[in-house]
This record gives structure tokens, C-alpha cells and sequence, in this order.
């Protein structure tokens, strides 16, 4: 198949994946009743569902913010975390391969010299750059299908995002988890427990992890000269 027609095959499906998820009856299924209530009904098999419907969320474009917070809202902070993560990782594979599969070959006959150095480079510091681009909250579906069209390794691209998105999906879920339990449980009391003050400091912090690495990163900079 030509790379032109696999591009518009991948143009296609991304057009088709965000007006299906934000303009059809699909969209009303992401909100913790309905999708609670569904989950129910799958019983002991209800994480493995929840882990099936973040992948395949992820890759028709639906928000990752939107998924991980019912996630911890069903499931609670700890297991929350852990099916959250495993269907993140699911998903961000399966839009990477979509990316590369159907759009690497037509990227890279647009790529021009100019250009060229900064896929090399992609290629050669894959690891390290999908790690920095997940811990300073890069967007994360148009990063999954972005990465497929550059060079970077898959196994790269794969380790980075494991350990890249580890720190903000903990925290994510802990803090939502936290909250609704608490809330769940009606007593208003514990809203200042340190379980709630320990996530929402943690919540608060991870806003921050960004601009802590753009420190980190000026001043390896500067030690380098």
C-alpha cells in the first residue's frame, strides 16, 4: 500500500475517532454511572473490561484526564492506579502502531534535510525524550500516534511511557480515589485526614513537575559549556 493512501487512511480514522467520541451517544457512556453501572454487570471480569475500554479510549482520542478519573473513581486509589496505568500503556502502544504503521513512511518523505538531524536525534535519545515529554504532561494521545511517525525505537517509546507517566497517573488517581471515598463514605470529617491532605499536596505538586524539569534541564545546560 502507497504511503500517501496509508496517511489518509490514519487522517480518516482520527477524524472518524473524535467526531464519534465527541458528536455521537458514545460520549454519554465516559461518566462514572454509566460506566460504573456497566462495570457491574461484568463482575469479577470488570478490570479487565475497564483496562479493555481505556485502550481502545485512548486511541479514538478520548481525553486521558477523563478516563484515569473514572478510573479512580471506580476502582479507588490503589486499584485505580494499576488498571489506569495498565490500559494507558495498552492504549498508547496500540495508537503508537497505528501512528507508524499507516503514517511513518509518508512523515518521513516530507521530512527535509533540515529536519532530518532532529528525527536522527529522536532516534538515538528515544528513551529520554519520551521519558521528559510524559513527566512535563505532553499531550498525551497526539503524543502516542505523534511518536509512531518520528524514528524512535518502539521498545524506547514503550519503557519511557511506562516509567514517564507512573508519577502523574499516582498521583491522579490517589487524589480523585481519596476524594471519593471519602465522599462515598459521608463522613466530612475525614476531608482532613492525612490521606486527603497527603493527595491533595501530591495533586498540587505534580503541577509543578514541569517547571522543575525545565530547571533541572537549564542548568545541565549551563554546567556544559
Amino acid at each position: 500500500m502507497r504511503p500517501v493512501i496509508k496517511a489518509a487512511i490514519l487522517v480518516f480514522f482520527v477524524i472518524t475517532a473524535v467526531t464519534i467520541v465527541r458528536f455521537t451517544p458514545v460520549k454519554e457512556f465516559f461518566n462514572a454511572e454509566r460506566l460504573g453501572s456497566f462495570l457491574a454487570n461484568a463482575g469479577f471480569l470488570a478490570p479487565m473490561v475497564f483496562i479493555f475500554i481505556y485502550a481502545i479510549g485512548v486511541c479514538l482520542f478520548v481525553p486521558g484526564t477523563l478516563l484515569t478519573t473514572l478510573g479512580a473513581a471506580i476502582f479507588g486509589p490503589y486499584f485505580g492506579f494499576v488498571y489506569v496505568w495498565l490500559g494507558a500503556m495498552i492504549g498508547s502502544s496500540l495508537a503508537f502502531l497505528i501512528g507508524r504503521y499507516l503514517g511513518r513512511e509518508f512523515a518521513a518523505s516530507l521530512i527535509g534535510d533540515r529536519l532530518r538531524k532532529y528525527d536522527e536525534g529522536i532516534e538515538r535519545n528515544g528513551f529520554a525524550t519520551v521519558l521528559y515529554l510524559r513527566l512535563v504532561y505532553f499531550p498525551f494521545t497526539p503524543m502516542n500516534f505523534g511518536m509512531g511517525l518520528t524514528r524512535v525505537r518502539f521498545w524506547d517509546y514503550f519503557f519511557g511511557t511506562a516509567l514517564g507517566i507512573i508519577v502523574g497517573t499516582f498521583i491522579f488517581t490517589f487524589f480523585v480515589g481519596t476524594v471519593k471515598e471519602v465522599w462515598a463514605s459521608g463522613r466530612w470529617t475525614d476531608l482532613i485526614s492525612w490521606r486527603v491532605m497527603f493527595s491533595l499536596v501530591l495533586f498540587v505538586f505534580s503541577f509543578f513537575i514541569p517547571k522543575i524539569l525545565e530547571k533541572m534541564k537549564a542548568v545541565r545546560r549551563l554546567q556544559g559549556r
